[in-house]
């Protein structure tokens, strides 16, 4: 048994201590909640505006098409955009995404941590908006109704009154979304990235030791995943009781 922690000791003080390689832990945890911050801001703002685009014309597709004019037409091209945007970002692995966003697209960019941002929050911004629009259809008539009569135009009576009730309900599935897209910026280590799975397989190709550097990044996520679970669940039980 002391044989046992001995080698445990002496493994830990290799692939963490002697030569400082808990530093690259800490800037790769840094990364990588860096890039899951912004990217759920962008992912946020642009999956709200896909989702709107896509609410509105399947809530007024009929009586805009009855009405006739080119605000139909211009709002089914919209729609259309959007659906094969969605379809096209759900359908494509998010690892040739980063790929295409930081070797194509973004070549230029010299900050791979930027490049992850925006490809990680496109890519959010997709299951964003199909889980917003769910919301917004979920949402009662009778509040767009309550809003005309309030004197709103549709817009703003889906910032004021509809949007805030969609993100209530779908409030747990947009956590999830949260918690999933930090454990997608793993993969940020294949554009030369360095998020906190990058800085365990640097550990390991430096000491060639395997069980402790990536056992120390499992347990980083996971007690991150646990803090996050316990405060949105926290701010879930918030919004509960202000219902009542």
């Amino acid at each position: 048994m002391k044989q046992t922690l001995a080698k445990l000791g002496e493994k830990f003080m290799l692939c963490f201590v002697d030569e400082g390689y808990w530093k690259w832990l800490v800037e790769g945890f840094r990364n990588s909640l860096i890039i899951t911050f912004f990217a759920i801001l962008l992912g946020f703002a642009f999956g709200i505006l896909l989702a709107t685009v896509r609410s509105s014309y399947d809530k007024n597709e009929e009586t805009l098409k009855l009405r006739g004019g080119p605000g139909y037409w211009i709002l089914r091209l919209f729609n259309a955009v959007c659906k094969i945007y969605i379809t096209i970002v759900r359908g494509v692995p998010v690892v040739v995404q980063l790929m295409i966003w930081y070797f194509v697209i973004l070549v230029s960019q010299d900050n791979g941590v930027v490049v992850a941002i925006v490809a990680f929050g496109f890519n959010s911004a997709a299951y964003v908006a199909e889980i917003f629009r769910g919301g917004i259809m979920s949402v009662d008539e009778g509040q767009f109704e309550a809003g005309r009569s309030l004197g709103f135009g549709y817009v703003r009576t889906m910032v004021n009154i509809v949007i805030p009730q969609a993100v209530k309900t779908v409030l747990p599935t947009l956590l999830n979304e949260v918690i999933a897209l930090l454990k997608e910026t793993s993969v940020a280590g294949y554009v030369g990235i360095m998020d906190l799975t990058k800085a365990g397989d640097l550990i390991r190709g430096r000491t060639f030791e395997a069980f402790m550097p990536l056992i120390a990044v499992a347990i980083i996520y996971l007690v991150t995943v646990v803090i996050l679970t316990a405060v949105f669940t926290a701010v879930e039980r918030r919004l509960r009781r202000s219902e009542r």
